[in-house]
């Protein structure tokens, strides 16, 4: 493939659509994975964002995602699939900025049930998604998925400072069973798999007057749609000291559960929410393998998150014994 500058990719791409650039182009995130500029514009604030091959299809989904749901994803003027690149308008402030003197309730039950909205209309088109290269963690998976971690202990940090011990490696592999009939008893709902973000927190949320739109979708993957909230529940409980069990969860639960009345029963709805729930950490833990495995420089930052969540597995599961 010819080399391409990115700048000159951006000046092209901005050109085509009647838009001028008037500064200097600067970094604004660097990692080994992504790099992010900011790209001032006669017609506002333009982000450039190239990702590395593991995230390859971020950009690409973002622009599907983008043309179905032009209201509530950032506009895309320009995307590279084959190097990784993306051209985005500036979405404003995000809802961690708007409301960071305090959990704003009512906004986020907007937003939980906006994103189920999404999901629930994107499952009809999971295909298409896992064509564009989207990871494949559904349901009927992860009982796989599971296993081959286990068998990868380097990622477990067994007997090590933040690690597992050996007691609890074997009750995780004992555990395999309980994990394939729990798979199947979540798959027997009729809400299907559909697009999980997987890094579902305030800061990948924009809020403008009431607008609310999605994204950041580099963490994504085709998987139970329930198991989002993990990342909402989480960042919750440490931005604004909450307890695990805080009722006030259940009240975010159900907006979010609400539009998925299409599919089930409110009982029927709870009762997948929560078995969802003691599975959700186990998705999230493929998912920092996955990326560790293909990313070298994030194994030091992210060492302790698979031992970490599969304890919280653990956690979430106290029935089941040796």
């Amino acid at each position: 493939m010819k080399s391409l500058n990115p700048t000159v990719w951006i000046e092209q791409s901005l050109k085509e659509q009647g838009i001028k650039l008037t500064g200097e182009i600067t970094a604004t995130h660097r990692r080994p994975w992504s790099t992010v500029l900011h790209v001032p514009t006669d017609s506002g604030d333009v982000y450039f964002k190239a990702v590395g091959p593991p995230f390859a299809f971020e950009p690409p989904l973002t622009d599907v995602l983008y043309h179905l749901y032009p209201d509530c994803i950032p506009r895309v003027f320009a995307v590279d699939p084959n190097r990784g690149w993306i051209l985005t308008a500036d979405g404003g402030q995000s809802l961690r900025q708007a409301f960071k003197n305090g959990l704003d309730r009512q906004t986020w039950n907007e937003v939980l049930a906006l994103y189920g909205g999404l999901q629930i209309d994107l499952a009809a088109r999971v295909d298409s998604l896992l064509a564009l290269g989207t990871r494949d963690r559904r349901t009927s998976k992860l009982p796989d998925l599971y296993k081959t971690l286990l068998e990868e202990k380097e990622w477990l940090l067994l007997d090590q400072k933040d690690g597992l011990t050996t007691a609890d490696y074997r009750r995780l592999v004992n555990m395999l069973p309980q994990v394939e009939a729990m798979c199947r008893q979540l798959a027997a709902y009729a809400v299907p798999d559909s697009l999980h973000h997987n890094d579902l927190h305030d800061a990948n949320v924009f809020y403008n007057n009431g607008a609310i739109t999605f994204f950041d979708w580099g963490d994504s993957s085709i998987a139970h749609p329930f198991f989002s909230l993990r990342t909402v529940f989480v960042s919750m409980e440490y931005s604004f000291d909450l307890e695990e069990d805080d009722p006030i969860f259940d009240e975010f639960a159900w907006a979010y559960l609400l539009p998925w009345l299409v599919y089930e029963t409110e009982e029927d709805l709870w009762q997948a929410y929560r078995l969802a729930s003691r599975l959700w950490s186990l998705s999230s833990a493929v998912k920092y393998k996955t990326q560790m495995q293909q990313i070298a420089e994030m194994r030091q930052e992210y060492a302790t998150a698979v031992p970490g969540l599969l304890l919280e597995f653990l956690a979430k599961n106290p029935n089941y014994s040796l």
